[in-house]
């Protein structure tokens, strides 16, 4: 999941020189490794999106194999909506969203909980806008057949740390099978997050149905792009 200077002004659109200007002055999360810059393509999805900046959409694109259609709209399918969830911190709306996930009875909540806790220590999830996404750093194995994300609105906006230290109101919790799966749910969702049609159905806390109807139309032009971009490939 590793990016160097050159892949990363591929995929967010801007000149090599431009990445190494904000390697230098600290813009952009970066790790040294001997004597060269890399960028994690997570975090740099995360810290992209926090800034309303496109990506490029090779950035969906994996070792040359296109995503499975509606990969992150059958994952919301499965993970549902929760609407107003009772919470007044984040540590509060960590334990109860986990609770309330639709997991199968033997996935031990607490573990995944753990998991997310630790996540947010490293660095907070909430990307903007009112928005977080709280993840592990890659798939844990909770037995769950199938990666699935869930969206849950919370009763009252809370403080969480977010890059432009706005209070969230709405998360999206992914759980993952693979971490090929993992940074696809990620990176389509992070694009779906910059589609207006799509904020304005999320802003309005609007029905599952139009949610996940609209968030496959939205998806589907991630897979016209993709294949437009294979195909000058």
């Amino acid at each position: 999941m590793e990016l160097t200077a050159k892949d990363a002004a591929r995929l967010l659109n801007v000149p090599e020189e431009t990445i190494y200007a904000w390697i230098r002055n600290g813009t952009v999360p970066s790790y040294r490794v001997r004597d060269k810059y890399r960028l994690n393509r997570v975090e740099l999805l995360e810290w992209a999106t926090a800034r309303n900046m496109k990506v490029s959409p090779g950035i969906f694109r994996e070792n040359g194999v296109r995503p499975p259609d509606l990969l992150l709209t059958h994952a919301l399918s499965r993970g549902g909506v929760i609407y107003d969830l009772d919470c007044g911190d984040k540590a509060s709306a960590l334990k109860a969203v986990c609770h309330a996930l639709p997991l199968p009875p033997k996935v031990d909540r607490e573990e995944l909980h753990s998991v997310l806790v630790a996540r947010e220590a490293l660095c907070s999830t909430g990307i903007g806008n009112g928005v977080a996404i709280p993840h592990p750093r890659g798939p844990i194995v909770l037995g769950i057949p199938e990666p699935q994300v869930t969206l849950g609105f919370l009763r009252n906006p809370i403080e969480y740390g977010a890059v432009d230290h706005k209070p969230v109101s709405i998360l999206f919790v992914i759980v993952s099978t693979t971490v090929r799966v993992h940074l696809l749910l990620l990176s389509h969702l992070m694009y779906a997050l910059q589609d207006a049609g799509f904020r304005r159905l999320l802003d309005a806390r609007a029905p599952q149905d139009e949610i996940v109807a609209t968030l496959g139309t939205v998806e589907a032009r991630v897979a016209e792009m993709d294949d437009g971009q294979g195909a000058k490939a």
